[in-house]
């Protein structure tokens, strides 16, 4: 490799996750693999009365983890990404690095929901001078990642991509190309969300989004499966510690795997529903595979962003065959989700460190739920057990309200 080509690489070092599944890497790996569900009915009094009463919720719940004291200032979703953080820096090796040469990149969907409606019931039982003065930075959406440079020192930047649900995985996109360009050494990047609440889900009820199967909690995330009926929504953080190559060999890092290319697309089609052809994902899929110089030959696995609903499943069902080709049949396919519900803003960085596990290990996990696979589907999806993979390449898609595509692609190390 050229020092040239060796500057342009960007490996993954450290790996930092809290799910519905587990309150680390670790363990929640070990539930997509056993293929445990996250999802649970809400007994909480506020959602009594939604039409959706099921979502999945981190398994460890922040304050069990963090100091009361330090907590009390950090909406929810900060609180998620700093025990990912921590995870990940820690499982770097706690990194040596000049603070003017690492930054952070996390990213949220909603960000401080939480904050906000706990703010305005306070202003409205208890009047204006009772509003905490931590409001402001705790609901805003870029509060996470400042908490992560904060506890890190990053000084290169601080960055907050929003694309919906798209968000984790153009945070790992934009530090792979901080990197790639020079601007910094070593990028913490992920994303986070805590949004399991009355009005969230309320409002993605109006729209249809949410599975409605209350009386079966952990059949309810089903991609593929012809009885699918919306997203479960769920809750977690996921952070990637990302290096250029020649940091980490300089270092004598471990490496979990490449993060080799990504591709950013957008539909301009609907400011909710996805392209029903699936162009955008597609080209965003062949842009990964490009930028990380791969062919569709070289795909062995995909973690789809396959949310289970009736309309976004099967067009990125197309968008697959029509990137892959003849290759399609030989992707192992699995749909994380099914276990995990739709963490939002923090699904493509879990996805991520889902699909840079599967390659390590060379496992793919199962996809839940698939009892009757739509017949518009047509892609080989892993059920019932967890499937070994071949060595290859894998690709990891995120797709968000907005027209948001974005595809990673991940190589062994």
């Amino acid at each position: 490799m050229t020092p040239a080509a060796q500057d342009r690489t960007v490996v993954v070092t450290g790996l930092g996750a809290t799910t519905p599944l587990g309150g680390d890497v670790a363990s929640t790996w070990a539930g997509l693999l056993a293929g445990n569900s996250g999802v649970r009915a809400l007994t909480e009094e506020w959602a009594a009365e939604l039409p959706a009463r099921i979502a999945a919720p981190a398994a460890v719940d922040p304050s069990e983890v963090l100091d009361r004291v330090e907590a009390r200032t950090l909406d929810r979703s900060q609180q998620l990404a700093l025990i990912a953080a921590r995870e990940a820096w820690k499982d770097a090796g706690s990194p040596e690095v000049d603070p003017e040469r690492l930054a952070v990149v996390v990213a949220s969907g909603i960000g401080g929901v939480i904050t906000l409606l706990n703010a305005y019931d306070t202003l409205n039982e208890k009047g204006p001078r009772r509003v905490s003065p931590h409001t402001v930075p705790m609901l805003m959406p870029n509060g996470p990642a400042a908490t992560v440079a904060l506890e890190l020192g990053a000084r290169a930047g601080v960055h907050t991509p929003v694309s919906a649900c798209a968000s984790g995985a153009e945070a790992i996109s934009l530090a792979m190309d901080l990197i790639r360009l020079g601007r910094a050494d070593v990028v913490v990047a992920g994303g986070t969300e805590a949004a399991v609440n009355v009005l969230p889900m309320a409002a993605f009820a109006a729209m249809r989004a949410l599975s409605t199967r209350n009386e079966e909690p952990t059949r309810a995330s089903r991609p593929y499966d012809k009885g699918r009926d919306g997203f479960v929504l769920g809750e977690g953080a996921g952070i990637v510690v990302l290096e250029s190559a020649a940091h980490a060999a300089k270092r004598g890092a471990t490496i979990h795997g490449i993060a080799a290319g990504s591709g950013i697309t957008s539909d301009a089609h609907h400011v909710a529903a996805p392209d029903p052809a699936g162009t955008g994902a597609a080209r965003a899929m062949g842009l990964a595979l490009k930028d990380a110089g791969l062919t569709a030959a070289d795909v062995v696995h995909l973690n789809a962003h396959a949310t289970s609903t009736p309309v976004g499943d099967v067009a990125e069902a197309l968008a697959v065959r029509t990137v892959l080709g003849e290759h399609t049949a030989h992707v192992a396919v699995t749909a994380t989700k099914s276990m995990t519900g739709h963490l939002l803003g923090a699904a493509g960085a879990v996805e991520a460190i889902a699909t840079i596990l599967a390659l390590k290990h060379r496992r793919s996990p199962a996809t839940a739920n698939l009892d009757d696979p739509d017949d518009d589907v047509q892609l080989d999806v892993v059920r019932v057990d967890p499937r070994p993979l071949s060595p290859g390449a894998a690709l990891s898609n995120s797709f968000g309200f907005g027209g948001h595509n974005v595809a990673l692609a991940f190589i062994p190390a």
